[in-house]
């Protein structure tokens, strides 16, 4: 079993930045892909960014590229996500997750979550 709990969310003004990490526990994060989702009101739960268990690969939703960077630090046992050039569009509840093999970049591909933690960015 895997637990995690995400922290770093908040209130920003559009062009300003985030950082969000999520800290694991129960079992080693070095053995599980993880990824991050993050969901609107009234929206269903969408893919953000992912990264394999050992770092080497990273993967983004287009709408995010060059602005988000999602890294790890096994030796931490945590993941983050860095948000720069926020927009109002990117506010959403930001969930963190774990997969048991698979690179998550689908909902059903992730086997734990955390609580979310609530990012909005103003205009």
């Amino acid at each position: 079993q895997v637990q995690l709990v995400e922290s770093g969310g908040g209130l920003v003004q559009a062009g300003g930045s985030l950082r969000l990490s999520c800290a694991a526990s129960g079992r080693t994060l070095s053995n599980y892909p993880m990824g991050w989702f993050r969901q609107a009101p009234g929206k269903e739960r969408e893919f953000v960014a992912a990264i394999s268990s050992n770092g080497g690969l990273t993967y983004y939703v287009d709408s995010v590229k060059g602005r988000f960077t999602i890294s790890r630090d096994n030796t931490k046992n945590t993941v983050y996500l860095q948000m720069n050039t926020l927009k109002p569009e990117d506010t959403a509840v930001y969930y963190c997750a774990a997969s048991r093999i698979i690179l998550p970049r689908r909902t059903y591909e992730c086997d734990y979550w955390g609580q979310g933690t609530q990012v909005t960015v103003s205009s």
